[in-house]
């Protein structure tokens, strides 16, 4: 099968498979994931359920713009007296409340860094040394096997320069652009690259 068959994604039956997408697709879950790992690694690592990792979330949320209604958001109901005694630690929230505490942390917190995503851009930067992709091609368990191509492999390799831009994209939404950029990464390929303009997985930092 030539190269030229690629461009007509599905016709073939891989559409079929759930776990293959577009790469523009695949490349912004790809940065979402990241994005939640850098998230989580930054956060606050003790569990809420000890009483230092309750009451780092309940200053967090005390001293931060729309900590307040991230908690009645998730859920806690709770007078300003009863906030002040969880933040003092002088009175143990009932397991539900701490919950929706560790909730409305997690919350503010990731929408934070949403909204200055600078901090992630340096991330996948690195410093002018980019960031390392990994390109699973599509499953072709579903293609007709004589249309099947063997040679398709994963692909890595370093790519920088496109991040702020990748950023940027998937904090609006725009899956437009992130389609522009998707086609940037697969140029750096060989000839093959019309094979990966569907993938089945792709990784960041791998």
């Amino acid at each position: 099968m030539s190269t030229d068959g690629w461009k007509n994604f599905g016709k073939y039956g891989a559409h079929l498979d759930p776990g293959n997408v577009h790469g523009k697709i695949a490349l912004g879950q790809a940065l979402e994931d990241a994005l939640e790992r850098m998230i989580i690694e930054g956060g606050i690592k003790s569990p809420a359920t000890t009483r230092r990792g309750l009451l780092a979330r309940m200053k967090y949320l005390t001293t931060h713009k729309g900590g307040l209604k991230a908690l009645t958001d998730a859920g806690a109901t709770a007078t300003r007296a009863t906030l002040r005694r969880w933040t003092k630690g002088t009175q143990q929230p009932k397991p539900a409340s701490r919950e929706a505490i560790d909730t409305a942390y997690w919350t503010l917190r990731a929408r934070n860094v949403m909204a200055n995503p600078g901090a992630f851009k340096q991330h996948l930067n690195r410093a002018g040394q980019g960031t390392k992709i990994e390109i699973h091609p599509v499953n072709q368990a579903v293609v007709d096997e004589k249309r099947r191509r063997p040679n398709l492999r994963v692909r890595r390799f370093q790519v920088r320069y496109i991040w702020d831009d990748a950023v940027d994209a998937m904090v609006a939404g725009d899956v437009d652009k992130l389609e522009d950029i998707w086609d940037d990464v697969i140029a750096e390929l060989d000839s093959d690259w019309g094979a990966y303009t569907y993938v089945s997985h792709i990784g960041l930092g791998a």
